[in-house]
């Protein structure tokens, strides 16, 4: 144990969870504090706690002993996991769901800073009381009690060996020159245009592929429609972990405000993203840690409905959708 580890806490930790249930872009960007407190504390095994939908994202994380699924009611899980005799929880989600499962479990616990009284002000008042600081940092926040600090080493994401692909439809991927284009997006409000985007594509006579969840495949094929052969629609046919491999040998990535997003930065690609109702100054724009890598953030400042969320609406609420109607974009 680390001397500022032993100091700071009254008795050693052999064992702690960290909480983070959803979703894709939020856990990646937990993974420098499983890293961190990893490498600077060796002899903790680290337990993490999510949702089944996303184990995907963090079955191949060498830095993980131990994952557990929120298959069932928090309460009732918490109570479940007071056999693993946690010394400590660090709680990177911090909601009522967590409450119920810390409670349950009985066990020492710090939170991040959620903001969200400052993130009420700003969607409602515009009014800008957010600290200039990534989510990333704030994630760090309840690990001080075992002195740990950010290496700065950005973001993880392990793709396992079965899920990287050679050839995708004729294209190899290891070899050919393409560019990728998520986009998907939980909220209607966070989605580029289809329009927009073939407009963009037409720019351009490299390579598409895109990429999103089986939900977007209608959009997809609209975009493949437009474009052509050189443009391959993905959606819904790739694991996630499929998609990051993809992204990881292409030139760069187009995006919404969404999990690829952060996949991208975990493996260092240059992402040129699109904002439309959230803003990067909620602090969770593409984080690269120490390492400059070229990027670009896409949005229009000039409207004073924005942000209308902290999340986001399956329409417009002006009607007009400026925020991403608006947009000037070069490929």
């Amino acid at each position: 144990m680390t001397q500022s580890h032993s100091f700071i806490l009254d008795q050693p930790i052999k064992k702690i969870l960290i909480i983070r249930f959803s979703s894709i872009g939020d856990i990646v960007l937990t993974t420098p504090v499983i890293r961190c407190i990893k490498k600077q504390l060796p002899d903790i095994s680290i337990h993490y706690l999510t949702k089944p939908a996303f184990q995907e994202i963090l079955a191949d994380n060498p830095y993980i002993d131990k994952i557990h699924l929120l298959d069932k009611h928090p309460f009732a899980k918490g109570l479940e996991l007071q056999i693993e005799n946690y010394g400590l929880v660090i709680d990177l989600h911090h909601n009522l769901r967590t409450l119920l499962f810390k409670t349950a479990l009985g066990v020492r616990s710090f939170a991040f800073p959620k903001l969200n009284i400052e993130k009420f002000i700003m969607v409602n008042f515009k009014i800008n009381k957010l600290p200039k600081k990534h989510i990333v940092a704030r994630y760090f926040e309840p690990t001080r009690v075992l002195g740990i600090k950010n290496d700065e080493e950005g973001l993880d994401y392990f793709i396992p060996q079965v899920d990287q692909i050679n050839l995708l439809e004729g294209i190899p991927i290891l070899q050919a020159r393409y560019i990728c284009w998520a986009i998907g997006a939980q909220h209607f409000s966070k989605r580029l245009p289809v329009h927009k985007i073939i407009e963009a594509c037409r720019k351009t006579n490299l390579n598409i592929i895109i990429l999103g969840g089986a939900d977007d495949a209608e959009r997809g094929n609209e975009i493949k429609l437009a474009i052509g052969e050189r443009c391959i629609n993905t959606c819904g046919k790739l694991t996630l972990n499929q998609s990051a491999w993809v992204i990881k040998h292409s030139l760069r990535l187009y995006t919404n405000d969404t999990g690829l997003m952060h996949i991208a930065a975990a493996l260092k690609k240059t992402i040129i993203s699109f904002w439309g109702n959230t803003i990067p100054a909620f602090g969770m724009y593409p984080y690269y840690g120490k390492y400059t890598i070229e990027s670009s953030i896409i949005e229009n400042n000039n409207l004073s409905c924005r942000p209308c969320s902290k999340i986001g609406f399956n329409h417009c609420p002006k009607g007009h959708f400026r925020c991403m109607e608006d947009l000037e974009i070069e490929v």
